[in-house]
């Protein structure tokens, strides 16, 4: 569905613009029609066909684009909460894994789980991305690392796309981790996965994307290579957990396969972060996972910097990183990445719709583009970081149609 509109009495319109610039605009208005953007701009100069439009009063607010959550694990069952509690208070992670915790929990919950429950599960928590102003989401998979069950949650993610108003990318992220069935033995599980689980997801068009987590003792360079590779061939976008824990090279083996984004980063090199801004790899900054583990955060300046395109996101998670809060993202990005708020701004609309290829039709408030729109309760974008952690998503516009 989408609408035609006229949208007045914006105190500030501020968005990213496609030439990589960065457009605000005191006193403006947008000309909504058919669900995407006429026109915006000063409303001095609003055009007079415009007048017949329907007309919502943004009250003397600003606006921006919806934002895109550009990494999520959305879809999961079960909670680790026990296990953060122990993290905090200084637990090895391999005491959190004799104690039961760790990913395999969170498998094992998921495995258990209906399409119903997990399709419920994810509405509730899509809910609450509206509430703070995402209008588009992207999801993994990668808590079945089994057929069936990431089969079943890349289809609660595909049916939640057509009952609620935010959009959905989907992600197969079967190399999450190693299952118990393939214990010690990752090769033969991405033999299993390339074999078995990669042809019937492309078969089914349940994703747009393949992922994995590059990382020692996991998934090492060459079987990522070999898997992302065999994800190509297939048609899938390429999307890759890198150098989170260790410089094992993943940010580079990003840039040699042309993949979409590389995410996580905490520990690329500055030579690998140069090949991403190469070849184009948008690098998915996750600041509130770095908060939430106590670690420190992704070098977002050095990579924009280096010509990087830099996305933020939340890594929403039940492990490592339970939370997908906006406004933390951006208090954290502009007061401990050292971006600027433009910078943040852009990270978490354009850059994000371009990790996962939706930049030419959403992710900014230019002719064309889809009506995706946030009305805050501020009368200035600046307000994102400087009302330090508070929700100013006041109105959320999807093609053009009042959402929230």
């Amino acid at each position: 569905m989408s609408a035609s509109l006229l949208i007045r009495n914006i105190s500030e319109l501020a968005s990213p613009t496609s030439d990589h610039g960065f457009l605000k605009v005191q006193n403006a208005a947008i000309v909504i029609e058919d669900g995407r953007i006429a026109w915006a701009g000063p409303a001095a100069q609003l055009p007079s066909s415009a007048a017949a439009l329907p007309v919502f009063d943004a009250g003397g607010h600003a606006v921006v684009p919806g934002f895109v959550d550009s990494h999520t694990h959305f879809i999961f069952a079960g909670y680790r909460e026990d296990e953060f509690l122990w993290r905090a208070q200084g637990l090895p992670y391999m005491e959190i894994h004799k104690r039961g915790g760790g990913i395999a929990r969170t498998v094992s919950a998921t495995r258990a789980a209906s399409l119903e429950e997990l399709r419920a599960l994810g509405a509730a928590r899509l809910k609450t991305m509206l509430s703070m102003g995402v209008t588009t989401v992207e999801g993994k998979s990668g808590y079945g690392l089994d057929l069936d069950t990431e089969l079943r949650m890349l289809e609660a993610m595909q049916q939640l796309s057509q009952s609620q108003p935010v959009s959905i990318v989907t992600t197969y992220l079967g190399p999450h981790s190693i299952p118990p069935e393939f214990a010690g033995k990752p090769g033969a599980y991405i033999d299993y996965v390339i074999g078995r689980v990669l042809p019937v997801v492309a078969e089914r068009r349940l994703a747009r994307f393949a992922d994995i987590f590059c990382e020692r003792g996991i998934f090492e360079l060459d079987d990522s290579r070999r898997y992302l590779l065999a994800a190509q061939k297939l048609g899938f976008g390429l999307k890759i957990h890198a150098d989170e824990i260790e410089a094992l090279g993943g940010a580079g083996l990003a840039a040699e396969v042309g993949a979409a984004s590389a995410d996580h980063l905490l520990k690329a090199s500055p030579k690998d972060i140069e090949a991403m801004a190469r070849a184009g790899v948008t690098a998915g900054v996750l600041p509130l996972t770095a908060f939430t583990l106590r670690e420190p955060y992704a070098p977002a300046r050095a990579m924009l910097d280096a010509g990087c395109t830099v996305a933020l996101a939340s890594d929403l998670n039940p492990g490592s990183c339970y939370s997908n809060s906006i406004p933390l993202i951006f208090a954290l990005a502009v007061l401990y990445m050292n971006l600027k708020p433009e910078e943040a701004l852009t990270g978490l609309t354009l850059s994000g719709a371009k990790s996962i290829g939706l930049e030419e039709r959403i992710g900014s408030i230019e002719k064309g583009k889809d009506a995706d729109l946030v009305v805050l309760d501020a009368p200035s974008f600046s307000f994102l970081p400087y009302n330090v952690g508070m929700n100013l998503a006041l109105s959320v516009f999807k093609r053009g149609i009042n959402v929230l």
